[in-house]
């Protein structure tokens, strides 16, 4: 069979460019690849803060730390600190990397379960994970070779950045390689008559853009793989009720702060959430600004309470008006269609809560790369790939869920519904085997790992009823 000769991705922003820059750099200039995007169409894209993934992503592209850092006003990040999630007054950081120290073949934290209490070992389940430690002390340090013996050296991270400005980035680093970026606003998508599959899209000037190969970073309007060839949309906002965000970058301090907290304060190595009565609002700080959102339900809150709350809560001045922005949380029934790979938002969409949406690009991306067909598009593969990222999809959507099903909240409607509502049936099973004796098995190439679970459970406040018994036995009682 033909190999694939022509790629062609259909929009820009960090979906688009993140493809392109991986493609390119891969396949060694064996692929033609062009990009299509207009100036005229704006992207979402805000302060991204990712998870630890990203790093073998710049890695595989041999980025430089410190010029991606300096390209994207990047900061390091350690956590994300949650606020009046498991009730209001409560807070706990979910660190990256390791918490404490196994013992035998027992998880660290059954050991913490039955001495919790007696006054062997700190109540608080946060002091045991080096990430949290250094991320409340408001430090960071990389590893270095003399570091291989200390703690220091467990250290994970990720980044809070500027999505705008790593597109950029990404950007010529792709068009270094080859990449051709073409500027147009896409009219007309053109279907082969016998099987459906995209041959071009058209222009506004009247081009016609061929390939062999079509990645759909259009965003949410999803133009080739919903509007065009349909692949149909699962919805889970029954389980994620927020379905709106308003977004604004703010200073580092405000005209009427007296004293002003100063920079070094706010420049914190982790994200923040804080749960609001009808959603929860972020806080990704980078060089140069703070980035805010507000994610919350439209069934609870208007947009104007929302916004208000919001600009009531900065820690500088607003440098843009607000913005409001609407979703539909779930994901396509199929991200690989035809010969059409969604990337990004056009392949669903994940509140930003565990910070997500950069790492849902990379693993589609790579993911496409293991599975990458000839011109044949054999289903077999795509039916592979489709229920990998499916199972990918599924699995943070019941850890977004935990974070609000997991409540003790009771003082807003919103959260009432949350507390009470049904979930997922294999959700609903992992909570009940924790909830018997802190029993936790992360399922195969499940994103999140267990250390990510347990520091979520126990800081919003599901305390197991009891300890594996060999507990007992290894400690001698």
């Amino acid at each position: 069979m033909s190999a694939i000769k022509k790629i062609v991705i259909v929009g820009g922003g960090t979906a688009g460019w993140m493809s392109a820059a991986m493609l390119a750099k891969l396949s060694k200039n064996s692929l033609a690849i062009e990009l299509v995007e207009s100036e005229e169409i704006g992207t979402i894209g805000v302060g991204e803060a990712t998870i630890p993934a990203i790093k073998k992503f710049n890695h595989l592209l041999e980025l430089d730390e410190t010029d991606f850092i300096r390209n994207t006003q990047a900061t390091f990040k350690l956590g994300i600190e949650f606020t009046d999630w498991g009730q209001v007054g409560s807070s706990y950081i979910h660190g990256f990397g390791k918490i404490g120290q196994n013992l035998g073949w027992l998880r660290m934290h059954q050991y913490w379960l039955k001495l919790r209490g007696t006054g062997k070992v700190s109540d608080v389940f946060a002091d045991y994970s080096i990430n949290t430690a250094a991320a409340y002390a408001n430090r960071f340090v990389r590893a270095r070779p003399d570091m291989k013996a200390s703690p220091l050296n467990d250290i994970a991270y990720a980044y809070h950045f500027d999505a705008g400005l790593y597109a950029q980035y990404l950007r010529r680093y792709a068009e270094n390689l080859g990449v051709k970026r073409t500027e147009g606003r896409i009219v007309k998508v053109n279907q082969r008559a016998t099987d459906g599959f995209i041959e071009g899209v058209v222009l506004e000037s009247g081009a016609v853009i061929k390939g062999d190969l079509f990645i759909d970073c259009s965003g949410m309007r999803a133009l080739l793989i919903e509007q065009t060839l349909g692949a149909g949309f699962e919805d889970w906002s029954h389980w994620l009720p927020c379905d709106r965000a308003v977004t604004v970058p703010c200073s580092f301090e405000r005209s009427d702060a007296a004293p002003a907290i100063g920079k070094s304060v706010l420049l914190t190595p982790y994200t923040r959430s804080i749960a609001r009565p009808a959603g929860w609002q972020w806080r990704i700080p980078l060089q140069h600004r703070i980035g805010n959102g507000h994610v919350f339900a439209s069934r609870f809150m208007s947009d104007d309470e929302a916004t208000a709350i919001l600009m009531d809560n900065l820690d500088g001045e607003a440098l843009t008006d607000p913005r409001i922005i609407r979703f539909r949380t779930g994901k396509r029934r199929k991200v690989w269609d035809k010969n059409v790979v969604a990337v990004g938002l056009s392949s669903g969409f994940m509140e930003p809560l565990e910070s997500t949406s950069i790492q849902l690009v990379q693993s589609v991306v790579m993911r496409l790369i293991a599975f990458f067909p000839d011109a044949g598009f054999a289903p077999a593969q795509s039916d592979s790939f489709n229920a990998l990222v499916d199972e990918e999809y599924r699995d943070i959507r019941d850890f977004l869920i935990t974070h609000y099903k997991i409540t003790q909240r009771d003082d807003t409607p919103m959260w009432r519904q949350c507390r009470d509502m049904d979930i997922p049936e294999p959700l609903r099973e992992r909570l009940a085997l924790w909830r018997a004796a802190g029993r936790f098995f992360k399922k195969g190439e499940e994103l999140f790992a267990d250390e990510s679970w347990i520091q979520v459970l126990i800081g919003q406040g599901l305390i197991p009823e009891s300890y594996d018994p060999f507990v007992n036995s290894a400690i001698g009682r």
